[in-house]
């Protein structure tokens, strides 16, 4: 059975057609990237999963119905979207915005465990615990904004854009970060324009064109796709 299933969704901004009858699926404890140039949808599919925009279709998550719940309930079930540009609380200490990750969670005497665990797998977010997160650096914020996912505890953890504006060596690191998040035991949905590094990091890819799947498939498979090597890296 899949973890996550979407069949044939559809999502409208107005009268903008932004998904049109895309359907992905992903595997307990898999890696699975999303691919495509800006207004591909990428984004939207997220939200379409989060239940942030009305989507028509089914989304189904360990076989079911997630379409028409409520974003709190999503949460509830172990989906956790850590959206694009981080969007932390930013007048809120590092240690406030990761308790904040856990306000859906019920079982209050894990949670400091939980906690000590997003510590050591970022011990710079321990160092600045008392700092306020508006003043950290962009790397940092990023690597906030996914230790704040990681309290809500999650079966499946939807990254969006989590590279954008990085250095060379903060976005190394990063994706260090996630592969152990990924073999934690925590399936990784992962949205990325930058198409080496989601084609490098994951082992399915899907590279959606005007709200479609384009191309999908083993993520090698994909980057010795001639089309691929051509649209993407200018190569062929």
């Amino acid at each position: 059975m899949y973890l996550l299933e979407v069949k044939e969704i559809r999502v409208l901004y107005g009268k903008a057609i932004a998904l049109n009858g895309l359907s992905i699926h992903l595997k307990p404890e898999e890696l699975v990237g999303v691919v495509g140039p800006n207004g591909a949808g990428k984004s939207t599919l997220l939200k379409a999963i989060s239940a942030v925009v009305p989507v028509e279709g089914e989304v189904l998550f360990n076989g079911k119905r997630i379409d028409g719940l409520k974003p709190h309930e999503i949460i509830r079930m172990g989906i956790i979207h850590c959206p694009e540009r981080k969007q932390l609380f930013a007048e809120f200490t590092v240690a406030e915005n990761l308790e904040m990750g856990a306000y859906v969670r019920n079982d209050k005497g894990q949670i400091q465990e939980d906690l000590a665990r997003v510590y050591h797998q970022f011990p710079i977010l321990e160092k600045r615990h008392t700092q306020v997160s508006g003043t950290l650096s962009g790397g940092e914020q990023q690597m906030l904004a996914i230790g704040r996912s990681l309290m809500s505890k999650p079966q499946l953890l939807m990254m969006d854009e989590p590279s954008m504006g990085l250095s060379p060596m903060v976005k190394n690191d990063l994706t260090d970060k996630i592969v152990d998040i990924w073999k934690s035991g925590i399936a990784v949905l992962l949205v990325e324009q930058d198409a080496s590094l989601a084609l490098e990091l994951t082992q399915r890819a899907y590279i959606l064109e005007h709200g479609k799947v384009g191309l999908e498939g083993a993520s090698q498979d994909l980057m010795n796709n001639e089309e691929v090597k051509r649209i993407y890296f200018q190569l062929g």
